[in-house]
């Protein structure tokens, strides 16, 4: 920590605080004393949809420090705004503290304060951490300092992560591109050239298969006496199959025929709450042969006389596939679904096998060259936030910021701000 002028704290010691709750009147338009109202939404954009009474809000002021109490993204920390906040906030005021000093502190623990929740169905911050947070008390002058340091240094980092992330879009971008190439025959133009080819027709994805089974709703679990590998959404929701995080079942013999799963084989999500998920695929492989699936995944196994699997795997993760998969599949209830005959009924483009086997050849080299970009990309995003933690971390060890000794030693600092506290 700093030097002799800093002093170690923790977080509940320098502010005050509460928490938000949803008002009794919310409006869409602005009324007489009405405040804007702060949900997570707003939080997050800036864009105010909704205005609130005065008399039954939490309200919060611009020096305010604003933290996501419930969610996913509990710990995250905002600024500069006003007016009254949701039930999943949380508004800290700091005592005499540099607001942007308390703020960067708290991004600062992001990581610390997401890796211990508390509760299950909904995540929250844990309020034994986040108050408990070591808090490296700085003189008031020497904050200010710091601040302007880091706000010098961290919109460069900033700019930096911003360049990175367009790559990432550039790539995913680039392979929609090659898949709409591929499913449309421009991939294979000069391929065709002198070869004669039967030109491409459209077929039922039905028509094309020769069977589609669901998964097994037998309950699985990390440990099963004499247990089969069972795969579920979260082995194939990245698009690629991740064994990491593997369950088992038992079996007879007729089930374990039944849902064993063969090279070449495609496991589709046919039920979940994201709509981008519904209707992915993955192709199975050697390393999964003889490998069970659950309830939520569908297996397609393709005649293989009429379609490689590969191909029609590059098929359902093209657009046009994903447009036919995802607008009938909407549901205002939160979970999607696609069924049986709605799979049957999706229309693929059936190019000649020849051309099916090339097609699947040339995506591949094209997206190997892809992914290795997709490779450097991570490892520079990844260098990029060690930045800002390390510029954060020196910046709470007082090694960011010139001291000096003309500066109100943050002993006295702390010993008013308690004052403060006990007279509120």
């Amino acid at each position: 920590m700093g030097n002799e002028h800093w002093v170690e704290t923790t977080l509940r010691e320098v502010v005050t605080n509460k928490k938000g709750k949803k008002p009794l009147v919310l409006s869409e338009k602005p009324f007489k004393n009405s405040l804007s109202y702060i949900d997570i939404e707003a939080f997050e954009t800036g864009k105010i949809k909704q205005y609130a009474d005065i008399e039954s809000s939490t309200h919060c002021v611009n020096s305010d420090i604003l933290v996501v109490w419930d969610g996913a993204r509990f710990g995250l920390a905002g600024y500069n705004q006003k007016g009254a906040i949701g039930s999943t906030l949380a508004c800290l005021t700091p005592i005499e503290i540099e607001p942007l000093y308390l703020l960067k502190f708290i991004q600062r623990n992001y990581q610390i304060i997401q890796q211990k929740p508390k509760g299950m169905a909904t995540p929250h911050v844990d309020p034994e951490v986040f108050w408990n947070l070591e808090f490296p008390l700085a003189p008031l002058n020497e904050q200010k300092r710091i601040v302007e340091k880091l706000d010098a240094i961290l919109p460069k980092v900033k700019q930096a992560k911003a360049r990175l992330e367009n790559i990432s879009t550039i790539l995913k971008k680039f392979r929609q591109s090659v898949l709409a190439a591929a499913c449309s025959g421009k991939l294979t133009e000069r391929w065709r050239e002198g070869k004669d080819l039967p030109e491409w027709e459209e077929e039922n994805i039905g028509n094309v298969i020769t069977a589609l089974n669901y998964g097994t709703s037998k309950k699985c679990d990390y440990s099963v006496k004499n247990g089969i590998p069972v795969l579920r959404i979260p082995n194939v929701s990245s698009g690629k199959l991740t064994l990491d995080d593997l369950k088992f079942a038992a079996f007879d013999k007729k089930e374990q025929s039944h849902y064993s799963l063969e090279s070449g084989d495609l496991l589709m999500i046919r039920s979940n709450g994201s709509v981008s998920l519904l209707g992915l695929s993955v192709i199975v492989d050697d390393s999964v042969v003889g490998y069970a699936y659950a309830g939520y995944l569908i297996c397609l196994k393709c005649n293989k006389q009429l379609m490689v699997p590969n191909f029609l795997h590059l098929v359902l993760s093209s657009n046009g596939l994903r447009t036919q998969i995802e607008l009938p599949a909407r549901s205002t209830t939160g979970v999607h679904n696609i069924n049986s005959e709605e799979i049957k009924s999706l229309v693929v483009p059936l190019p000649p096998f020849p051309e099916q086997q090339e097609i699947v050849h040339q995506v591949e080299k094209l997206f190997a060259v892809a992914d290795a970009l997709e490779g450097k990309y991570q490892s520079a995003m990844s260098r990029v936030n060690k930045i800002e933690q390390a510029v954060l971390a020196k910046a709470f060890r007082g090694e960011l910021a010139e001291a000096d000794p003309d500066d109100e030693p943050a002993e006295e600092l702390l010993k008013r701000i308690l004052r403060e506290k006990d007279n509120d």
